[in-house]
């Protein structure tokens, strides 16, 4: 997959291309501003990755008419995501309004009031709602003095900018499209057209729409699980200047001076990537002896070999060691982005797995870093403590997949784990993991239903929910918390399993069976006859295609089984304890 963001013009010509097929998303705008082109590059945006936002467009600005009107056309559209966007002119104009008394709270008044839209949308309908933070325009009222005062727009904006980023964390059904640092990461582009404001009421330039269309597409794809996971380096000119192999060592360039610290840089950005839970890998032609050198022994070096999480460097050809990285990680080749500086490898890469993204890196190693962050590639709706373990698990994987080979059979294998987990309700602990989880999983995900922390929450209180997590540990390592089970009480001593969510990294593990055991343990102690289960297939879980069948339970429906504990006598051996 490319990573070229198309202009205006481009993005409303895929208006006119077949979408039939594509998934349908149900996004409500509500803007303070003329939007329909906004609307224009949304949509063309969608279409250009497979996607068809169906959008409610309510008259031009009609913000407060249609949240706070329990019978708006925005609540019998019921949206499953609410884009609010609201601009930097028109609060400037209120804040001129107000006497000194009201301008010294004006943030805390304007957080209030995305506080209401918040309460009121979420009694309502309970979408995701995605809201804007401001462009930072200073008035030159008090000109550089005005962060000295809190008098001052560009202070009262600062602050409420800030205010914001605070309450989406605390909501987790609340989301920020920052526009503002949007529009310094692409710093090229102006965002602000005057002549199209005056004229039309258009808040935002043409030049600046696709990549705000686009930015709203990445948060709506990774609250729905869809974003990248893996960042796949090459290593002679893309994470180092100069080829390992010809100037040893010595000679490649990083550190401070030079062209050396444009790779520098880049190395910690990607260290940051990391630490944030993107895993690394390496996919080089080269030597592995040589490839490693550098990482262990060159003291510019961000990147050590405890960074990677699967090394590979040998003399063949680069799509097939990507599709062997992809088998060791075990998760789509849609969530990999591959960085290579060559034009040849690149093509060959995107011709052979078209799935993957593949960056268009400069020609000048000096505008890698700044073109990256452009492109903003790894969006993500949730981050936990755990993420930061992400290399070290995959790591540990690595070993467990070297040592299996040594066994002739997978029981003696799975034996020798020495598995053991620990099972409990949700808790406080573990309810942003599992949020997480419903947000990220895709193949072992009987129905996809994505919940945030809040949702999760509610679940956990609710006694109209019994809940199950997970942790898995073994000889090599601790897996952390790998799987969650919500069910819903029914009648007639019925459960529903709402949500059976486990991660990739525990397939084939026995850890289904075991899951399994422990739901009708939960069940019949409270006194429950029945499960129903649904599969709801997608384009990623037809692993679980099958998965109520083979734990016996019973056909009652289209994709709906049905087990009854009285009756049923598990004979699969499990080696968990």
């Amino acid at each position: 997959m490319d990573t070229e963001i198309k202009d205006f013009t481009a993005l409303s010509k895929n208006l006119k291309k077949s979408f039939v097929g594509f998934k349908k998303t149900r996004l409500a705008i509500l803007a303070d501003s003329a939007s329909q082109f906004i609307i224009r590059a949304i949509k063309g945006t969608g279409i250009e990755y497979g996607f068809n936002y169906e959008i409610y467009e309510a008259d031009y600005d009609q913000i407060d008419r249609q949240i706070f009107d329990s019978g708006s056309d925005l609540y019998a559209f019921k949206p499953e995501y609410l884009l609010i966007l609201r601009s930097s002119e028109k609060l400037i104009k209120l804040f001129y309004q107000q006497t000194n008394v009201a301008r010294v709270v004006f943030a805390e008044q304007q957080i209030e009031y995305t506080n209401r839209i918040f309460e009121k949308v979420q009694n309502q309908i309970k979408c995701k709602i995605i809201i804007n933070s401001f462009p930072e325009t200073n008035d030159a009222v008090f000109g550089n003095f005005s962060g000295k005062t809190d008098l001052s727009f560009p202070y009262q904006v600062k602050k409420l900018n800030l205010g914001l980023m605070t309450e989406a964390q605390k909501k987790g059904n609340l989301f920020l499209l920052q526009i503002d640092s949007l529009i310094s990461r692409i710093g090229s582009i102006t965002g602000f057209d005057p002549k199209m404001y005056i004229t039309g009421d258009m808040v935002y330039s043409l030049d600046l729409l696709p990549y705000l269309a686009k930015n709203v597409h990445d948060i709506i794809q990774a609250i729905g699980g869809n974003f990248k996971k893996c960042l796949i380096l090459d290593l002679d000119n893309t994470t180092w200047g100069g080829i390992i192999g010809d100037d040893g060592m010595e000679g490649i360039q990083i550190g401070d001076l030079g062209i050396g610290k444009a790779f520098t840089e880049l190395q910690l950005w990607i260290l940051e990537l990391k630490k944030r839970g993107i895993i690394l890998a390496v996919c080089s032609k080269n030597s592995e002896e040589i490839a490693k050198e550098p990482f262990e022994k060159h003291p510019d070096m961000k990147l050590h070999l405890d960074d990677i999480a699967v090394f590979v460097a040998n003399w063949e050809n680069k799509v097939d060691n990507i599709r062997y990285i992809q088998s060791v990680l075990n998760i789509g080749f849609d969530s990999m982005v591959f960085l290579d500086d060559s034009p040849f490898e690149r093509e060959i890469v995107k011709m052979a797995i078209p799935e993957i993204t593949v960056p268009s890196l400069p020609e000048d190693p000096a505008e890698y870093l700044i073109y990256l962050r452009s492109l903003n590639l790894f969006e993500t709706a949730s981050f936990t403590d755990e993420d930061e373990h992400r290399t070290v698990q995959y790591q540990e994987e690595t070993q467990r997949n070297n040592v299996q080979k040594s066994f002739i059979d997978e029981a003696s294998f799975l034996k020798s784990l020495e598995m053991t987990s620990e099972v409990k309700a949700f808790n406080g602990f573990s309810i942003p993991r599992i949020a997480q989880l419903t947000q990220r999983s895709n193949q072992f995900n009987l129905r996809t239903i994505r919940y945030t922390e809040e949702d999760v929450k509610m679940i956990a209180d609710s006694d109209q929910y019994l809940t199950l997590s997970f942790n898995l540990k073994d000889k090599f390592g601790d897996y952390g918390l790998i799987a969650c089970v919500i069910l819903k009480v029914m009648e007639n001593k019925t459960l529903f399993l709402d949500t059976w969510i486990m991660s990739c990294r525990v397939l084939k593990r026995g850890m289904e069976v075991f899951t399994l055991q422990a739901i009708i343990l939960l069940a019949s102690q409270k006194g429950y006859q029945h499960l129903i289960g649904e599969y709801i297939p997608t384009r990623k879980n037809a692993i679980v295609l099958d998965h109520y069948k083979n734990l016996g339970f019973s056909l009652i429906g289209e994709n709906q089984w049905q087990l009854n504990l009285d009756t049923y006598r598990g004979e699969q051996t499990v080696y968990i304890k």
